[in-house]
């Protein structure tokens, strides 16, 4: 129905659903998902939501001309956040807790019998538990009490709530993983493929606690073998609807941090009942391939099964086999990564884009202060576990894409990725001209071919760097989706998550799916849409919170080097300034275009990634080496501020190594 306009406002009132942003100045926009236009709401208006929630608003004034609307918040259809980091104000009348956020919110009322020991002043982790119409505040409960030594431990905690996920489980979530049994019965084995008897073990990196997938390995004949992708069968054990699965859907995958990881199960789950550890019997759902040598694939089952792992192996253990040729296993273990190795060559002839990544990994001591930084490069030993989870997670795919295709309904959250935005890609294949690389832009598949050549030409070269993370950023963001339009980026037509079920839901939802395909009763699921959005809204928040948490790391360990100048890369630029990254330690701080107006007057030439003085031609441009000192590191910001040492050019210099500043 067309609605009618008065001069300044419409005449009828509308619903919208959207995300609630509230400003500082404490003015809220709810921003609608389709791009219609923020949904201006006063503070009065919020109707006890707060910053982040997903909310309908009723629209009751839009201006004709510019399109600006106005309304008020009637329902909150969910929380963003529901727990949060502050300071508990106790008297003995009332206790209130005020939270630590530069958003506009309301103090928490904490009962005295929901305490749970904190004390006035303290820092507390403290849970929204009510807030209905007629409570005049927020009620709350106080989870934990946060010691004031450990700023580390609070700074953590914040991260991980400020991007909406949960610091605990609910008690109902705890309880049901505790009376699950580990039992293995004879019952539910006869329903299972039995592989106790085949050569099973894992990979994973040395700290790893859950082991969600597990690689076996048998001669069938004569250059055939029987090799099992074998993952947790986190579904047998959590059932959809139950607190366990409600909490792990909300949740959506875990969260990494440099000295932590917020799981999305309970411990039991993830470190005891599902995790493959080795010597003992576990329940798995498995994609089985008979393959030879060549990497060709000549049959595949798909069904639940039951594992022995015979040999827990760290990604070193493994990479020690592959290049010494000598230790547990090895002629297994070479023999998959022989096949590993002619699978990824074959991608990539396929399409796939060759993007390398290289891994920060910060060295902390027994306070989880960083006193290190190691980069880890993927080596063949993760390329052999990479390849054949890839390898289950298409071909679990294809299996459902084919049952889609023979006209059954079943409603799907295939991992998509979209081809390049041509209008995005213009400028990056202008900046790589410049560096003498060619792009054929005439297809998909060409864009593809183009890309691989220019990574495989920069390999050491200066600019190998700054055109890899150029690159990446001109790619489309994967995400869930049930129309399957492939993944560009591994070149596939058909893809999904099946191998991480204890860390991503997509994957517990997936082989819920496949489950019932193979009974031949497929779910039909009408919520998967939204439930593939939520997912994806989930993982880039997760995404969020670890990038935090490594900026929190760089700044808390350059706070040993104020005053200290280090070589650096430009990694970024803008029309503010630009960002550089520490050679020695990857450590990226923004140097400020007011400290180079001293210099010169700078101009920010976007298409050519770089700012240009107007009077002396200077330039600075992405990937360009310079030297920087360290001037602040503040730690709640997370920000680290550089100035440019305005001397002898970087390459000239030895590599300075950090030295810290003597204190006397």
């Amino acid at each position: 129905m067309k609605r009618k306009h008065s001069k300044h406002q419409s005449s009828q009132a509308y619903m919208l659903k959207g995300t609630l942003d509230i400003a500082r100045s404490g003015l809220g926009y709810v921003v609608i998902a389709d791009g219609s236009g923020d949904v201006l709401v006063r503070p009065g208006s919020f109707n006890n939501a707060l910053h982040g929630d997903t909310v309908r608003v009723k629209v009751f004034k839009e201006h004709p001309v510019t399109g600006k609307k106005e309304g008020r918040i009637t329902e909150i259809i969910s929380r963003y956040r529901t727990e949060f980091i502050g300071v508990l104000q106790v008297s003995p009348k009332a206790a209130f807790f005020i939270a630590d956020t530069d958003k506009p919110m309301p103090d928490f009322y904490i009962p005295f019998d929901k305490l749970n020991g904190a004390k006035n002043k303290d820092h507390v982790s403290v849970r929204l538990v009510r807030w209905n119409a007629e409570d005049k505040k927020p009620i709350g409960e106080v989870i934990s009490v946060i010691s004031e030594e450990n700023v580390n431990d609070m700074a953590m905690q914040e991260i991980i709530a400020e991007n909406g996920f949960s610091l605990s489980f609910p008690d109902e979530a705890v309880k049901e993983s505790e009376q699950l049994s580990g039992d293995i019965t004879e019952k539910e084995t006869k329903k299972r493929k039995d592989f106790r008897d085949v050569l099973t073990f894992t990979i994973d990196p040395v700290d790893a606690k859950d082991f969600d997938d597990a690689i076996s390995i048998k001669k069938i004949k004569k250059d055939i073998y029987q090799i099992g992708v074998h993952i947790a069968d986190v579904s047998h054990f959590v059932k959809e609807g139950s607190a366990l699965d409600e909490e792990a859907y909300t949740r959506a995958t875990s969260v990494y941090l440099p000295d932590r990881v917020n799981p999305m199960l309970p411990e039991n789950i993830s470190n005891v009942l599902c995790s493959l550890r080795p010597k003992e019997d576990k329940y798995t759902f498995s994609a089985v391939f008979e393959m030879n040598t060549k990497a060709e694939v000549k049959k595949t089952w798909i069904g639940r099964t039951i594992i022995h792992s015979d040999h827990r192996f760290s990604y070193e253990d493994v990479q020690q086999v592959i290049e010494t040729k000598e230790g547990l296993y090895k002629e297994e273990i070479l023999l998959l990564n022989g096949i590993a190795q002619k699978m990824r060559r074959q991608r990539f002839k396929n399409g796939a884009i060759n993007f390398s990544s290289q891994e920060v990994r910060f060295k902390l001591d027994e306070h989880a202060k960083p006193i290190g930084i190691v980069i880890k490069e993927s080596k063949e030993a993760h390329q052999l576990i990479e390849e054949f989870m890839l390898l289950a997670n298409r071909t679990v795919a294809k299996y459902v894409s084919d049952i889609r295709a023979a006209k059954k309904d079943v409603a799907f959250p295939y991992r998509v990725h979209d081809e390049p935005d041509k209008d995005k890609l213009i400028p990056f294949v202008e900046f790589s001209r410049k560096f003498g690389h060619k792009f054929n832009m005439s297809s998909p598949e060409k864009i593809a071919a183009s890309f691989n050549q220019l990574l495989k030409d920069v390999e050491g070269k200066p600019e190998q760097h700054v055109l890899e993370q150029l690159g990446i950023r001109t790619m489309a963001k994967a995400a869930y989706k049930t129309e399957n339009i492939g993944h560009y980026g591994l070149g596939f037509e058909d893809y999904c998550h099946f191998t991480s079920p204890i860390r991503r839901y997509p994957d517990v939802m997936v082989h819920r799916i496949v489950a019932s395909c193979l009974k031949k009763k497929p779910i039909e699921d009408k919520k998967m849409d939204e439930k593939c959005a939520h997912c994806s809204e989930r993982e880039r928040a997760a995404m969020e919170a670890e990038r935090a948490g490594n900026k929190y790391k760089q700044v808390e360990f350059m706070q040993q080097f104020l005053g200290e100048e280090f070589d650096a890369v430009i990694s970024g630029v803008a029309r503010f300034g630009f960002w550089a990254e520490t050679v020695d330690h990857k450590c990226e701080g923004l140097i400020s275009i007011q400290d180079l107006n001293d210099f010169d007057e700078f101009r920010h030439i976007e298409s050519d990634y770089s700012l240009v003085g107007r009077r002396s031609g200077k330039q600075f441009r992405m990937g360009d080496k310079v030297t920087i000192r360290v001037v602040a590191a503040n730690l709640d910001k997370r920000q680290l501020d550089y100035e440019w040492v305005n001397n002898t050019s970087a390459s000239d210099k030895k590599s300075r190594k950090p030295k810290k500043k003597n204190k006397n």
